[in-house]
């Protein structure tokens, strides 16, 4: 066997999150097959994240660490969104605010260290780019924000409910995406390689700007909210 077992998990479980993500969006939101279709994008989106986050942490992969951390971060806080009843929230919110706040602590310290001793090479998937550290930062710091507001407030309903379900899914389809076909494009035979394969981790984006507006504007669409 040419790759050791967690990295067959990782890979596989990456394919199937990818997959699942996308058919999940074309459904029709709130039936049966999205709710199918989300439970396996959720489950797969765990167990990618997270033997991301433990093979990076053993082998020193910071960048990767935080990556797979803050993944895990969005999808669980992503799935209660919908899956508690409306205006609600747990002890658990609470604990995956915290882990936010260290992968948004972690980014900034990690990222000042590295624009400090200079950046050694201009490949971002190298782990020596401050930016991308910052960039793990500034969305971990809008996460922790948002889930300051929805515990003062008690728990989300209707739209804002849905809202924050719809980003942070979104936003960790990209990041499993783009880490495959961004960060693992020189795994990708030679043959298979080239601009196009921007279009899935672009695809994310897109969903995430467009559900953003549909539940902004909600009166020049029709919204069905999940099932909770």
């Amino acid at each position: 066997m040419p790759y050791p077992a967690p990295v067959m998990l990782h890979v596989l479980a990456g394919l199937v999150a990818i997959g699942a993500g996308f058919a999940a969006l074309a459904v029709r939101k709130g039936g049966p097959s999205h709710r199918q279709i989300g439970t396996v994008f959720f489950v797969a989106m765990l167990l990618m994240a997270g033997s991301a986050a433990v093979m990076a942490a053993i082998g020193g992969q910071r960048l990767n660490t935080i990556a797979g951390l803050f993944t895990l971060y969005l999808v669980s806080t992503a799935w209660l969104a919908v899956r508690r009843p409306p205006r609600t929230t747990g002890r658990f919110e609470t604990w995956a605010m915290a882990g936010a706040a260290l992968v948004c602590l972690a980014g900034l310290a990690i990222g000042l260290q590295a624009a400090t001793v200079g950046v050694q090479d201009g490949d971002p998937s190298s782990g020596n780019d401050p930016t991308i550290y910052f960039v793990f930062a500034g969305l971990a710091a809008l996460g922790v924000g948002t889930d300051l507001r929805v515990m003062g407030a008690g728990g989300l309903a209707g739209r804002p409910r849905l809202a924050r379900h719809l980003w942070r899914m979104c936003l960790a389809l990209f990041v499993a995406a783009g880490s495959f076909f961004f960060g693992q494009a020189d795994e990708i035979p030679q043959a298979f390689r080239g601009p196009h394969l921007m279009i899935p981790p672009l695809a994310a984006l897109g969903a995430l700007a467009f559900w953003m507006i549909r539940v902004r504007f909600p009166a020049r669409f029709v919204l069905r909210a999940p099932a909770a």
